[in-house]
């Protein structure tokens, strides 16, 4: 067999120059320990804090704690996929979510993927879990209100688009109905809804999503649902993720609104973490960052510059209070940095008055600048009236012998709680709680027993809308003037003429 160098040499030319030279480099590092959620990881010299890291099993966490010698991790999927000695990887990606109108109607995890069983979002648009807060420069002045349809929020606690409010009160006093009513009453507008479930049941999260399909909410609406079921990185990241979902709409120059159900367990989900992190504790427990936790969440939350678009994202928190101890310390965090909050009462939920709002301890920073200017007069001393009632009333059972302004006002103020009661899933449009508040405030209803209040004010909505729909178009758009206060008194008076012959 005759070897020929010539050939040889040509294969070898040819596989010479046939040869890839790719290398592939990543970042590796090796888990040293692992538990609880929360994996150790040695060797990520240049991670991020905040990147999304890779462990096996299609398994993704991210960087929380970068110290000297290690990585503290928190793992968002199954951990016992994972054992030590696995080697990680690093993505380079600051950890992100899907956004997009796509999401609307669905209901996703923290991370952005679909579990509502509807099959997979088809969405090319990301952008990441924590955003910095836009500058004071790139916003505007909360001036356009965002009507909720609850007749003593709208009237009395006025939430305006980009604004903070907390609604605060005990478990089982109905915030979490307020916020679904909120949701409802979006409907034929050009808000769009985020509701962030941390820490329910499972059973509650199903109930909402099947009113808002019942109410036929649910197209506008996105669902990030982190139930008490899935692990507290999750719990942690719902609502960062939910809000970059938000901001998403607000930054195309949409308006969004996004509810946070709730952050008492958001916060203790993050004392779990921090403390599984070794973290130093603090009051209660929690970390010395706690606050600024949910500072750089809720100041996510604007309305934005004519330059930036003029969108918004409004913001609704909801904290659970234990034994109506608003002094608390993540109670109190929060009521300071909100522009106002809705405190729900134990006491009126159980004495009947639903939606259960105190209006002497709730509170909008923003006032009457996000209300229509019809509701704004018409409102005047609503609250005012309320009070010196509840005073009234206190006093009143000690002594039998009341004058007759006494008695005259007892009977206003007991006439003005009945009007503010609302059956839950009613949203009731702004012109028709301007309406039945003007006819409390003029003393047409203080003739009638309280059972007949609601009757009165179905028939009131029934002329409204079968013969009124051009004053209500009027109410809506403009000033009070003289004639329309004229054509307001002609409508009670005709409502009330039939409750009149009735009673004799």
């Amino acid at each position: 067999m005759n070897i020929q160098p010539e050939e040889i040499s040509s294969i070898i030319k040819s596989k010479i120059n046939e040869f890839k030279f790719d290398i592939d480099v990543t970042e590796s590092g090796k888990v040293v320990q692992l538990g609880d959620g929360i994996a150790r990881v040695y060797g990520l010299q240049d991670v991020m804090a905040g990147e999304m890291i890779l462990f096996p099993g299609n398994v993704s966490g991210m960087a929380l704690n970068l110290e000297e010698d290690n990585v503290g991790c928190i793992i968002f999927g199954d951990t016992t996929k994972i054992k030590e000695g696995d080697i990680v990887k690093r993505t380079h990606k600051i950890l992100q979510v899907p956004v997009g109108d796509e999401l609307l109607g669905r209901v996703v995890n923290p991370l952005g993927e679909p579990i509502d069983g509807k099959g997979e979002i088809k969405t090319t648009q990301f952008l990441p879990v924590e955003r910095k807060a836009l500058g004071v420069v790139h916003r505007q002045p909360v001036k356009e209100p965002l009507q909720t349809g609850i007749k003593p929020i709208d009237s009395m606690i006025p939430i305006g688009r980009g604004q903070r409010e907390l609604i605060i009160g005990d478990r089982q006093t109905g915030k979490t109905a307020i916020a679904l009513d909120t949701i409802i009453n979006q409907k034929n507008t050009d808000v769009f809804c985020i509701y962030v479930a941390i820490g329910q049941k499972k059973s509650s999260v199903a109930k909402f999503v099947k009113t808002l399909e019942e109410n036929d909410a649910l197209s506008y609406t996105i669902v990030v649902s982190a139930t008490a079921a899935e692990s507290s990185a999750l719990q942690y990241l719902a609502p960062y993720g939910a809000c970059s979902m938000g901001e998403y709409f607000r930054d195309k120059g949409q308006h969004a609104l996004i509810i946070y159900d709730d952050l008492s367990k958001h916060a203790n989900s993050y004392r779990e973490l921090s403390l599984l992190l070794r973290r130093p504790p603090g009051r209660e427990a929690y970390p010395g960052d706690v606050f600024y936790l949910h500072s750089r969440l809720l100041e996510r939350a604007s309305k934005l510059s004519e330059d930036k678009g003029g969108g918004s994202l409004t913001a609704l928190p909801i904290i659970e209070t234990k034994a109506e101890d608003i002094s608390a310390y993540i109670p109190t965090n929060v009521i300071s940095i909100t522009d106002g909050q809705i405190y729900l009462s134990t006491r009126l939920f159980f004495s009947g008055v639903r939606p259960a709002i105190n209006a002497g301890l709730s509170v909008s920073r923003v006032g009457g600048s996000a209300q229509i200017k019809a509701m704004k007069k018409v409102v005047g001393q609503l609250r005012l009236d309320l009070a010196q009632y509840a005073e009234l009333e206190a006093f009143s059972k000690f002594g039998s012998d009341l004058d007759k302004a006494t008695l005259q006002q007892l009977r206003r103020g007991e006439k003005l709680i009945e009007i503010l009661k609302q059956g839950q899933y009613q949203p009731i449009p702004v012109v028709k709680q301007i309406f039945i508040i003007f006819m409390a405030n003029n003393g047409y209803l203080d003739q009638f027993d309280n059972e007949l209040i609601g009757k009165i004010e179905e028939e009131l909505f029934s002329i409204l809308d079968s013969k009124y729909k051009d004053l209500m178009q009027t109410i809506e758009k403009s000033k009070l003037t003289d004639q329309i206060l004229d054509k307001m008194h002609e409508v009670s008076k005709k409502v009330i003429e039939r409750f009149k012959s009735e009673m004799k």
